[in-house]
């Protein structure tokens, strides 16, 4: 089956080809990255209008570099929850129009599970597992027990990693998106400069959630209050060590999910699974017989490979949608959400 994947949840515009779930023959993204960064985030608006100037492109270009033609389509896949309400809408009624001009099946497609999914296409690992999404918008550790069955065990309580990264990286004007440049930065920085703290939280209660913006409130407004003696107050210090408490919040959370599910498999998506000390710390747990997982780069980010895998199981179970799916900017009721 040859699924044309669209994802338009935020500011990347793209598409992809996927046969099977598992062939890859295309994943076009065009980045908006340089048109936010003067504002030093994503601006809604501006985000659906380049949407809309860029889809048709984005859709031909991607069918054009799997080598086949508009015809080949068997079905097409696009993410139309959560997001950025006018961005989905932008990509939810053009693949509409363009499946049903086709004369194919459509189907809208979770983007959360998609990226729980995304290592799947490249990696497949068996049922059930720890996923972990670590993006801008969504930080959830769950249990993931198929493609379309996820039992939440923890998620924040306030700010999204992602999200944590980009507003400490705009107060200190380091450069847009937030995540890369600090993990950059976090190259020439000592972690042990700043001891930055974690969240106090009711661990009997919620032993898996997470909170950042205690986190981020320490680095932004009482930094001095954290620095190490004999170290310098410098930006790759303050990136260095906001980063290892960053990623320490969420491993400690991983790891006692690990231990009190006994699950031995653990995937994780998004953006921030892009972040190179996290995706060292998870790569460390197979020292204790874990198996590891996660995409490569291109597909941590917001891409099309990913919807159109994930619809692939949908598709081939029997589910469809028809023209009255529409978009909603709300996080899906998950099990136990």
């Amino acid at each position: 089956m040859t699924i044309l994947g669209i994802e338009t949840s935020c500011d990347e515009c793209s598409a992809a080809v996927v046969v099977d779930a598992e062939k890859v023959l295309s994943n076009v993204i065009a980045t908006q990255i340089e048109l936010h960064k003067p504002y030093q985030g994503v601006v809604p608006e501006l985000a659906s209008r380049l949407h809309t100037e860029w889809i048709e492109q984005v859709v031909d270009a991607a069918i054009s570099k799997a080598g086949i033609t508009k015809n080949d389509i068997d079905a097409v896949a696009f993410t139309n929850r959560p997001g950025l309400l006018g961005s989905l809408l932008v990509g939810v009624n053009f693949a509409k129009c363009f499946a049903s001009t086709l004369g194919v099946p459509f189907i809208g497609i979770d983007h959360i599970r998609a990226h729980l999914y995304a290592s799947q296409i490249e990696s497949p690992l068996e049922y059930p597992y720890l996923g972990v999404l670590v993006s801008g918008g969504h930080t959830v550790i769950c249990k993931v027990n198929s493609y379309d069955s996820v039992d939440v065990l923890g998620t924040t309580i306030d700010d999204a990693i992602g999200e944590a990264f980009d507003k400490v990286a705009k107060f200190y004007d380091l450069g847009y998106p937030g995540g890369v440049v600090i993990d950059r930065l976090s190259q020439n920085g000592d972690a042990n400069a700043f001891a930055f703290p974690g969240p106090t939280m009711d661990r009997d209660k919620h032993p898996y959630d997470m909170s950042y913006s205690g986190l981020k409130t320490a680095v932004i407004n009482q930094k001095d209050r954290f620095l190490n003696p004999g170290h310098e107050d410098t930006k790759e210090n303050i990136a260095a060590s906001f980063q290892r408490q960053a990623v320490n919040i969420i491993m400690k959370r991983v790891r006692l999910a690990l231990k009190d599910t006994g699950l031995t498999r653990i995937s994780a998506g998004g953006g921030v699974a892009a972040n190179s000390l996290l995706r060292k710390e998870l790569k460390e747990l197979e020292k204790g017989g874990y198996t590891v997982t996660f995409p490569s780069l291109k597909l941590c980010t917001d891409n099309g490979a990913m919807v159109a895998g994930l619809a692939y199981n949908y598709l081939i179970d029997g589910f469809r949608d028809d023209v009255r799916v529409s978009a909603s900017a709300r996080v899906s009721a998950f099990k136990k959400f």
